[in-house]
């Protein structure tokens, strides 16, 4: 009896004390041993909900956030095409013809006549024997006659619009003429806020405006003579500054004068200026019929 209850206390003690030992050696291993990730089962069950909502509500989610990035990128490109702006080649309209004018490639001795149909482009050279004249609205800012006997190359002729079609607006307007042998009236007009630049050179002098101007050049194997009839116009010689011509002033090159001269003192820049009024007295009457038949 005494050995049997011995043995019982013993068996308790035992399983006491291996119930110690696995306690204090828990206690040990969660006290040195870093903390362990958390449960897959409750991550799933968390993100599961979460990827539901996702698959669920895609095409809602999509037009929220995609939408808005695309409308985005379609107004910077559409912002960015207008401030560029579409630049492109021209041709100068012929507005009036008077006698055989002819036009073509002078470097190849091609050339046929002018008819109120022709295009003159960059490039091509007009030619006006006695008797003959031509007028021409080289850019919309710029209308010319080139007299009798005379001989002008069009070097450049472009324009700049908006890169928005529906608006068609004009930004810039070039035009670059030369002038190889007699004489030439121009009319230059800033009629907006586009950016215009004119230059016609001879063999002398280089002349360009850029505010409404009326002038006349002549020119012939020695000499270029430039008289103003309104605004003003900045005559360039190499790489000397440029002069300022203003209204009833005349310049000839070569010259021992520095500074342009009344056209008061000479009797042909007086004819010269009372022609230029009336051929820009003429364009004016005649401008709002000519709209129609640009090309630009």
């Amino acid at each position: 009896m005494g050995g049997r209850q011995d043995e019982l206390w013993r068996c308790r003690f035992g399983v006491v004390t291996f119930a110690h030992r696995e306690s204090h050696a828990s206690f040990l291993r969660s006290d040195s041993t870093p903390v362990r990730a958390a449960n897959p089962d409750l991550l799933g069950a968390t993100a599961w909900p979460i990827f539901s909502f996702i698959v669920f509500h895609r095409d809602e989610l999509l037009m929220r956030f995609l939408a808005p990035a695309l409308l985005l990128v379609l107004c910077c490109a559409l912002v960015n095409g207008c401030s560029k702006g579409i630049s492109r080649a021209t041709a100068a309209t012929v507005l009036s013809v008077k006698g055989t004018v002819v036009f073509g490639n002078a470097e190849q001795n091609d050339f046929q006549p002018v008819t109120l149909k022709s295009q003159i482009h960059d490039g091509n050279t007009v030619r006006t024997p006695e008797g003959a004249s031509i007028d021409l609205a080289l850019v919309p800012a710029a209308l010319a006659q080139v007299s009798a006997n005379s001989e002008i190359k069009i070097e450049e002729l472009r324009i700049t619009k908006d890169g928005n079609q529906s608006d068609g607006g004009m930004r810039d307007r070039n035009a670059r003429i030369r002038l190889s042998q007699g004489k030439i009236t121009v009319l230059f007009s800033q009629s907006d806020k586009s950016a215009s630049q004119f230059s016609i050179s001879s063999r002398q002098v280089t002349i360009s405006g850029d505010s409404d101007c009326l002038f006349r050049i002549q020119t012939d194997d020695t000499t270029t003579r430039v008289t103003c009839g309104r605004g003003k116009i900045y005559a360039s010689v190499g790489a000397q500054p440029p002069v300022t011509i203003g209204a009833g002033y005349f310049q000839q090159w070569p010259s021992t004068r520095s500074e342009p001269v009344a056209a008061a003192d000479d009797e042909t820049a007086q004819i010269d200026i009372m022609d230029s009024l009336e051929i820009g007295n003429r364009w004016h009457e005649l401008r709002a019929g000519w709209q129609n038949r640009r090309p630009f």
